[in-house]
């Protein structure tokens, strides 16, 4: 059973991924001829945190489960059958229908695995003629995801239809067909808090043997964390503040008695959620932000971010100012009107920058070598906003001759005006 959420795209799933833990790997081990590789790979998985499987800017792994194939229900096509750590056993069924000509992971892992892609969505075309139909390699540099715009092609009876409306007639089959039914899914999930780090707000908690856990009263927060030269954590797993005895070593709030602080610290989310909210009266010593500024200031018009923070960003940014909220800490109910994401900036070969693949760009050299501004205007015209776009010397080049005849001119003008007077 797979899980998705745009049914719109089923031609063009061309293979399947499975979570490393799915029980299916188990069920099928008499008919998988490689399940002592699957089982490795779930064991490094394992070491993992969910953050790390799903981020959108990490090189993909899988492993090919071999000996057993899927049938795409309308293609009827045997479609390959892969085990990657980018899909959570915990997010729908543990299974994905993989589109890569239209999602930005899976289309990274076709183009490390060399798998087919076929696009199905065509953005400035109607009806069947706008690309080659049949089992065509897509000409895509990178995936088209948007499903407020472009129509259906390569897709049987759901050609010329735009996505929202082939949303509908797709899961209308499936369920005539009784091979697929709609259901509502929720991504929400438990979230581990806690890091073994140092770089964090410190969690004002202290555990007493008489009294437990125990927080901080309020006229002792903020908790600041200590000055320390060493970093590293300890060699069971601690946290750097595990070894910062002075700081751990307490009275308890409640009773008095000896007690020691939580040396865990909060992840980047925790002052990733609010400090938006921040900049509109940096200077307050007393208070998170002024009552005046904030109202002057908040809800924020448009919020932009980067593409594979989207969801949990903006899950956790508005959790907090809900909260902010409730307590009387801010004025409005949401922390902001809009909300978009930015596309990714790939390597001049369309794969994500990497120092291992060496196509990393630094913008101190772009800056060096052609000048702020031929940077700001190439980033410009790059590309659609939200879709990931790769990089090009040769139109950065570009935009310096453009901006170099542009100072030629006036400096012609210049000249003659003079040369005139």
């Amino acid at each position: 059973m797979v899980y998705t959420t745009r049914p719109d795209t089923l031609f063009g799933a061309t293979y399947m991924v499975l979570a490393p833990e799915h029980p299916l790997i188990e069920e099928l081990k008499e008919k998988i001829t490689n399940h002592d590789e699957l089982i490795k790979y779930k064991e490094k998985a394992s070491h993992k945190s969910d953050f790390e499987r799903t981020e959108l800017a990490k090189d993909k792994t899988g492993v090919e489960i071999k000996g057993i194939k899927a049938v795409n229900p309308l293609t009827n096509k045997q479609i390959p059958i892969w085990v990657s750590d980018y899909v959570l056993a915990t997010y729908g069924t543990g299974a994905i229908m993989a589109v890569p000509a239209h999602d930005d992971r899976d289309f990274d892992f076709a183009k490390k695995f060399n798998l087919p892609i076929v696009q199905v969505i065509a953005e400035n075309c109607r009806g069947v003629h706008c690309t080659p139909a049949g089992d065509q390699w897509s000409p895509l540099q990178h995936p088209y995801t948007s499903i407020d715009n472009g129509y259906m092609i390569n897709s049987g009876f759901l050609n010329g239809l735009t996505p929202k409306d082939a949303i509908k007639k797709v899961i209308e089959h499936l369920e005539e067909k009784g091979i697929g039914h709609r259901k509502v899914n929720y991504k929400l999930r438990d979230w581990v808090f806690s890091r073994q780090r140092y770089w964090g707000e410190p969690i004002p908690m202290v555990y007493c043997d008489t009294c437990g856990w125990v927080p901080l009263p309020e006229e002792e927060l903020p908790l600041v964390l200590p000055e320390v030269k060493d970093f590293e954590p300890g060699e069971n797993g601690e946290s750097p503040l595990a070894k910062q005895t002075d700081w751990i070593n307490t009275a308890c709030p409640h009773c008095g008695n000896p007690a020691k602080r939580e040396t865990d610290t909060m992840p980047q989310w925790a002052g990733s959620s609010w400090y938006f909210l921040r900049y509109v009266d940096p200077d307050n010593n007393k208070e998170l932000a002024g009552k005046k500024a904030l109202e002057y200031w908040t809800p924020v018009d448009w919020y932009n971010g980067g593409m594979e923070h989207t969801t949990l960003h903006l899950l956790y940014s508005r959790f907090w100012h809900k909260f902010l909220y409730d307590i009387g800490v801010v004025p409005t109910k949401e922390p902001y009107m809009k909300r978009t994401s930015h596309g990714m900036i790939l390597g001049d070969n369309s794969e994500k920058m990497s120092k291992s693949k060496g196509n990393v760009v630094n913008p101190d050299d772009i800056i060096n070598d052609f000048g702020a501004d031929t940077l700001r205007l190439y980033e410009m015209f790059i590309g659609p906003f939200d879709q990931a776009t790769p990089w090009s010397m040769e139109s950065t080049k570009g935009c310096f001759k453009f901006l170099d005849r542009v100072w030629n001119m006036e400096y012609n003008v210049q000249n003659s005006t003079r040369t005139i007077s």
